[in-house]
């Protein structure tokens, strides 16, 4: 019986911390991103313009910069707490629960290898043929 309950417990830990994988991953990765806020300065910038925008520049040195910094704190505090706690499901502290930037600035997807996949079939105005030597011809020139 001792050996029955002990297994019990074991599979009611495990089914209560992957009841939700899905969210698990979603929180870890929102956590990941939100710990990260002082490095990108994105609750900052937005906070600067936006204060700039409606109540002018005297304002936003200051007050903008303060708000800005205490939601960057605050983005910070819950990433790390949300970090520490993915298994657990809860909802987002911090909405929009994708990391802000100004309205001046929209991100797009870092340039790599990995995205332009259409290089190497010669759709772009690189070489066709690049894993041939000599291959100069290009096919937007």
């Amino acid at each position: 019986m001792r050996i029955g309950l002990k297994h019990l417990s074991f599979f009611v830990v495990i089914a209560a911390l992957s009841a939700g994988c899905a969210s698990a991953e979603r929180k870890l990765g929102r956590g990941l991103t939100n710990l990260t806020e002082p490095l990108r300065m994105g609750e900052i910038n937005r906070a600067y313009e936006q204060t700039y925008l409606w109540d002018g520049p005297e304002a936003a040195y200051g007050r903008g910069m303060i708000h800005g910094f205490n939601r960057t704190v605050g983005r910070t505090v819950v990433g790390a707490f949300e970090v520490l706690t993915f298994p657990i499901p809860s909802k987002p502290y911090f909405l929009p629960e994708n990391p802000v930037y100004p309205d001046s600035y929209k991100p797009g997807i870092l340039d790599s290898s990995a995205v332009r996949t259409d290089t190497s079939l010669g759709f772009d105005s690189t070489d066709v043929a690049p894993m041939f030597p000599g291959s100069r011809f290009k096919v937007f020139e």
